[in-house]
């Protein structure tokens, strides 16, 4: 790919479809349309005013998505770590009836129910609806098991971050992103994305 430099941000459809994304991924994490915005904002300034950085060892968009995790990291840490109790007992009170056909009193898998390994991000690509659907299904996922599975998988935090974050045990943060992964996959299947699919085998 040819190098991409600052003037890339001069041209009106890049600059369009770019924004578009980072805003959409902002959105899926943050689950705040201003915050969101302030942090694609923000990122665009970024790879506006450090342009000369960019080696173009990978494409441009990657790059400025680089700066944007970092940005949505910041946010992340910089809120309040505040609660609505009744709401989130309200929440878990659905996830009672999924707990007991998932997991064995000693909060183990169930045998039968137990999650198949998922596709690894290489295998999936191969897809071109894949992420398409998989948008759709993660937008779907409640805000605590969604914001726990992208600190993860998007961001790249480790579990122990994770944990101080958002002040959870590690053994719940493996749980919510266990049912994230089934959530997904159940929700891929609905939609049509068939196991041969996410392998990667049509």
């Amino acid at each position: 790919m040819a190098r991409i430099s600052g003037p890339a941000l001069d041209d009106p459809v890049y600059l369009t479809q770019l924004r578009r994304d980072l805003l959409r991924f902002a959105r899926l994490q943050l689950r705040d349309a201003a915050a969101a915005e302030d942090a694609v904002q923000e990122a665009l300034a970024a790879a506006w005013t450090q342009a000369d950085r960019f080696a173009a060892q990978s494409e441009h968009k990657t790059w400025v998505f680089g700066i944007l995790r970092h940005k949505l990291v910041d946010t992340l840490r910089a809120r309040q770590r505040t609660v609505n109790l009744s709401a989130l007992e309200s929440e878990l009170d659905g996830e009672a009836l999924l707990d007991r056909e998932l997991f064995k009193d000693n909060g183990h898998w169930s045998r039968e129910t137990k999650p198949q390994p998922w596709p690894t991000p290489e295998t999936a690509l191969r897809q071109q609806q894949f992420w398409t659907l998989f948008e759709m299904c993660l937008e779907h996922l409640p805000e605590h098991i969604g914001r726990v599975f992208m600190m993860r998988e998007f961001l790249d935090l480790d579990t122990d971050a994770i944990c101080a974050e958002l002040q959870m045990t590690a053994n719940h943060c493996s749980v919510l992103i266990y049912r994230a992964r089934l959530r997904l996959r159940t929700c891929l299947s609905e939609k049509g994305l068939s196991r041969e699919d996410a392998n990667g085998e049509v």
